[in-house]
């Protein structure tokens, strides 16, 4: 078995990679020290989310990554949600529905960052961080997190997806941004 330290790294290895890093990003500590993000499951949820759209982004508009890292991704969120929820007590007959929950919180969370990150005004980046994250609109901390999902959003579009297998996504220190 010496051989497998030498194999070449699966794509299911490179996502779960990928996955832990947007993960272990959307757990930054400041998010919820500096930030005023809830620090429960559901602002996890959502952080985890935000991330999560961000590097989605990124990946569908880049012209040599292939589809089936995305839908990976998407597949590393599930599998980790279905298991939460399962860690959480969830009865194994609620799981699918709390699942579809979820799916619809993700893919209406995912349209409305899309839409807003088009836009170069941050008003409606910051309407959807404040409803989505915080929970109400004029939240004062969600122009602080605009600008950090701006400058993210900045940060991937200079990156090469081909390249992230070997280091991942880098992400800018949320504590550098006022």
């Amino acid at each position: 078995m010496i051989w497998t330290r030498f194999r070449r790294p699966s794509r299911r290895d490179t996502i779960a990679t990928l996955y832990g890093m947007i993960v272990a990003q959307a757990r930054s500590p400041a998010f919820y020290r500096d930030f005023g993000v809830s620090d429960t499951v559901n602002g996890r949820f959502d952080m985890v989310v935000l991330h999560l759209a961000l590097v989605l982004h990124r990946l569908r508009s880049a012209e040599s990554c292939p589809r089936d890292l995305a839908q990976g991704l998407f597949d590393a969120f599930c599998h980790d949600m279905d298991g939460n929820l399962r860690e959480m007590g969830i009865s194994d007959l609620k799981v699918p529905k709390e699942m579809r929950r979820i799916g619809e919180a993700f893919y209406g969370r995912v349209a409305v960052y899309d839409a807003a990150l088009a836009v170069p005004d941050d008003e409606a980046l910051v309407l959807a961080i404040g409803r989505n994250i915080y929970g109400e609109e004029p939240a004062p901390p969600a122009r602080r997190l605009a600008a950090y999902v701006r400058a993210t959003a900045g940060a991937l579009a200079a990156q090469d997806p081909a390249a992230w297998g070997e280091a991942g996504p880098r992400f800018p220190d949320p504590g550098t941004i006022s």
